[in-house]
């Protein structure tokens, strides 16, 4: 990287471009010069496409075929700290830096000049005739909440064609305006309705904040029970951190927790902060990706994307829920949210709070050994107390086998529900029933492009694939068999457990939460905001309802089938199993009302069921640290994960053979390699994935290693490798 800020006129530039090429290229500056950082539209063959001015041109080629810049973007340079942050996550993900650079650019119409464009809002008037069609378009316009929506994003949310919306303008029940494309966002008035906090909360915050108005680099581990108040504490911390004129990012792991945590924000600081996940319109990305390089947004909440968005001056990092796995990026780009984090706070001088009921071993190794400052939260704010955990032990409850939900469960959720409160039950299944299988031959049902077993969905009256998205209707007789009649669901799913609290529970009104029943974010928003204003009795969810969401009226939890994570051999097996018991249990009670969490499972004597009923949380992690530390695994050991595809199933075994043979720039640094063997879902899309593991020790150069080994073989076009550096699944 380059100390120069500026290029005159014809000088050489290197800029790295966004197409997958080894390094950057050379151009001429263009008229006028143009500034290290700047984003810029280069000819590629015959193709304009985006780049980074990223330093000087190396001046290998003739200089005769050197072409110049086509123009400079309108948009604020990229800064120093943002293309070491890059640079940095490219060396430790090895990934290649034009991928990680797409990653940072993810903006619509990034090229496009200043503008004005039409936007539209909520009229004065109601239609005097009112179709579905058209309250679809006004029910969605409302779920917009304020942010600017043009015609055709109206019209693609709600289903329906331009001139539905066009009609509704011209009865004036949709008013248009026009808006400059990009305008700032609100400034935050920390003092519109500053929290009382208690003595333990005003603690945390106080020790958050010193480093916040120190304005230097470090992380904290915020750690207290569901329900304690740590919303509240790094609230405060965003407060000192605005007051120092920097900027501020929240992270969620789940886009339906927004809704509730900007409702909050509008009414601590009387304005609503930037978003950035995938339920915002293209023209919000837009202005928030512009906004944040020009100053123009003080806090961003968004998914785990929003740390590539281009902060001029990031203060402080929150990561909430920072356990959860949906911070890891399983695909394109394999990186952690959380790991990435730390080194983007440590680059920018900033604050990372890392807030979490049940943190993950890594954060709390980090955090036990001093290398993470650790705040705690012990006690539920306010009148709220913990709720009460017992076991309910499956072997005595003598269930036929179409029952899922024991006599002690439901005599329990009756009870709540009489007294017009809310019961929860939890299973981490979606759909009907994991498996279909026929009755006269055996045979169950697969993904014709997977090998994968076909989830029965009733309510969308489909078998979906859960790997690759392949979807058949529910078939009469048995594809491999042609027997009609025989097709019998296996097991349940949240929407096999709704057929059966619907028998048990005539009078109740019964809300599904799983991920795949919502056609968009902002209808999954609008069921949480349902059931939390009361319009369900009995909530059947998937692990969504376990990440942050507060139901008053929920004073019942039970868990389905605590053993479900237990299964299989993933070293994280037991922790997270911990953590979503723990944190689905402490839904309940969360506002003064008495909680109790029931746990169904067949081995009331597990170690880690124990641990959940027990409590004793710092037992738990003390106990998995030793196992792992004598394991040599993360957090006390170094894993990679090499994945080869290809719909030739011998020609990735073959290549995976050779790099196990030839596993000499590994051995040199003591590391181990596994493999190769069938990935545990061997064909996803019709590609066949076999896996390699390399476990290496805690303070190796593991990553340099890796590049040299993977690069003693040349893959054929049909094969294609991704190297998994700390991976989280072994799928």
């Amino acid at each position: 990287m380059s100390d120069r800020d500026f290029f005159d006129e014809g000088e050489l530039v290197g800029v790295l471009t966004t197409q997958p090429l080894d390094r950057p290229l050379d151009y001429r500056a263009p008229e006028g010069g143009c500034a290290t950082g700047a984003f810029v539209e280069v000819p590629l063959g015959p193709r304009r496409v985006l780049g980074v001015v990223w330093g000087p041109g190396e001046g290998k080629f003739d200089p005769a075929k050197i072409r110049p810049v086509t123009r400079v973007l309108d948009a604020a340079p990229m800064l120093p700290e943002m293309r070491d942050f890059l640079t940095r996550a490219a060396d430790y993900t090895l990934t290649p830096l034009p991928a990680m650079l797409r990653l940072a650019t993810r903006s619509p119409g990034l090229g496009d000049p200043p503008s004005m464009r039409t936007v539209l809002r909520r009229g004065g008037a109601d239609p005097d005739r009112m179709t579905e069609a058209r309250a679809r378009v006004l029910d969605e316009l409302d779920a917009f909440g304020g942010q600017a929506v043009t015609l055709s994003e109206l019209a693609q949310a709600a289903g329906v064609t331009p001139s539905v919306v066009k009609g509704l303008v011209k009865l004036g029940a949709i008013a248009e305006e026009a808006s400059p494309r990009d305008l700032p966002y609100p400034r935050l008035d920390p003092g519109v309705s500053p929290y009382e906090l208690s003595d333990e909360q005003r603690t945390a915050a106080d020790a958050i904040i010193a480093g916040v108005t120190g304005e230097v680099y470090g992380a904290t581990l915020l750690k207290g029970v569901t329900g304690s108040g740590k919303t509240e504490v790094y609230l405060e911390a965003i407060v000192a951190c605005l007051r120092k004129g920097r900027q501020a990012l929240v992270l969620l792991p789940e886009i339906a927790l927004t809704g509730e945590f900007l409702a909050r924000v509008e009414a601590r600081f009387g304005a609503r902060p930037a978003e950035w996940h995938s339920g915002v319109t293209m023209t919000e990305r837009r202005r928030a990706w512009r906004m944040v390089g020009e100053g123009g947004a003080e806090l961003v909440v968004g998914a785990r994307s929003a740390l590539f968005l281009p902060f001029r001056d990031l203060g402080l990092i929150v990561v909430d829920e920072e356990h959860d796995t949906s911070y890891k990026q399983e695909d394109g780009v394999l990186y952690n949210a959380r790991d990435m984090a730390v080194l983007r706070a440590s680059i920018s001088s900033a604050q990372v709070v890392l807030a979490s009921a049940t943190p993950s071993l890594e954060t709390w190794v980090n955090a036990e050994a001093g290398k993470y400052a650790r705040v705690t939260l012990t006690g539920r704010f306010g009148t709220a107390e913990l709720p009460q955990m017992r076991a309910i032990d499956m072997r005595a409850e003598k269930l036929p086998s179409n029952r899922w939900l024991s006599d002690t469960l439901v005599a329990e959720a009756r009870r709540r529900l009489e007294a017009g409160e809310q019961a929860l039950f939890f299973l981490n299944r979606r759909g009907y029933a994991p498996v279909t299988v026929c009755r006269a031959c055996g045979h169950q049902i697969g993904c014709d492009h997977c090998d994968a077993r076909m989830v029965e969905h009733r309510f969308l009256k489909r078998l979906v694939c859960h790997q690759c998205g392949e979807t058949k209707p529910i078939p009469n007789a048995c594809p491999a068999c042609g027997v009609e009649g025989r097709l019998a669901p296996v097991g349940p799913g949240v929407e096999r457990l709704q057929e059966e609290a619907a028998t048990l529970f005539p009078e109740a009104r019964i809300a599904v939460l799983s991920s795949d029943l919502f056609g968009s974010a902002r209808a999954l928003k609008a069921q949480i905001e349902a059931i939390a204003g009361g319009e369900a009795d009995l909530i059947i969810g998937t692990q969504l309802v376990a990440k942050g969401h507060n139901f008053p009226l929920l004073t019942l939890v039970g868990v389905v089938d605590a053993d479900l994570g237990l299964q299989g051999s993933d070293l994280r097996a037991a922790e997270r199993t911990f953590q979503l018991i723990r944190q689905v249990s402490g839904r309940a009670g969360r506002t003064g009302l008495p909680g109790l969490a029931l746990i169904q499972t067949h081995q009331p004597e597990h170690p880690v069921i124990r641990a959940i009923l027990g409590g004793d949380e710092e037992a738990f992690w003390r106990a998995q640290a030793e196992e792992r530390r004598a394991a040599g695994v993360p957090p006390f050991g170094r894993m990679a994960g090499i994945i080869l595809s290809s719909p030739n199933v011998q020609e990735v075994f073959d290549i995976g053979n050779r790099l196990a043979r030839n596993a000499e720039p590994l051995q040199r640094i003591g590391a181990q390699v596994f493999g190769p063997a069938p990935a545990p879902i061997a064909r996803v899309r019709g590609r066949h994935r076999v896996r390699l593991l390399v476990k290496a020790d805690k303070g190796v150069a593991l990553q340099p290693a890796l590049a040299r080994w993977v690069a003693q073989v040349r893959l054929p076009a049909t094969v294609r490798l991704a190297i998994d550096i700390d991976p989280q699944s072994f799928l």
